[in-house]
């Protein structure tokens, strides 16, 4: 095999392992939203600048207590805030632990696929005779265009003489 980019064997006790941990943090996680596009469409967003001045807002709020309306829940804001405190590190680890899922798949899929494409080159060179043509033509099969509309030749069209 030319290419060999990922070479891990799970064992059954590591898929379980990994299970059981999935399983926790979804338990964890269970009050994660799930949002419609639309609904993330409608949303304010928080940026950088955004979440600075949400911050200032809760130190102000905090100093003028007297001037919020009455319906203004400022431990649930100061519970937000906390949230996104505790939330960001963590989805932070966990953006960069299914990014290197991705990228590994991506690399088992590319190990795969070259290695496939290696061995069906030697399959149509030197299995030619060899018992395998039934095979080779079921590979084949991947590689098949359907039929192509016929072409029509584009002529050229000449400017407009005035």
């Amino acid at each position: 095999m030319a290419q060999n980019l990922v070479d891990l064997d799970f064992t059954a006790d590591a898929l379980a392992a990994i299970d059981a941990a999935l399983t926790a943090l979804e338990a964890g996680f269970a009050g994660l939203l799930a949002l419609t596009p639309d609904q993330r469409q409608m949303l304010t967003k928080m940026g950088d600048k955004s979440e600075a001045f949400c911050r200032k807002a809760d130190a102000v709020f905090g100093e003028n207590l007297g001037i919020l309306p009455a319906n203004f829940d400022l431990p649930a804001y100061r519970r937000d805030l906390a949230t996104m405190d505790a939330l960001r590190p963590r989805l932070a680890r966990l953006s960069k632990l299914s990014q290197r899922g991705d990228d590994t798949q991506m690399a088992v899929g590319s190990d795969l696929m070259s290695n496939a494409l290696e061995g069906y080159a030697v399959l149509k060179v030197t299995g030619k005779g060899q018992g395998v043509d039934d095979l080779r033509k079921m590979l084949a099969t991947r590689f098949a265009r359907g039929p192509r509309p016929p072409s029509t030749p584009v002529t050229p069209t000449e400017p407009a003489t005035v």
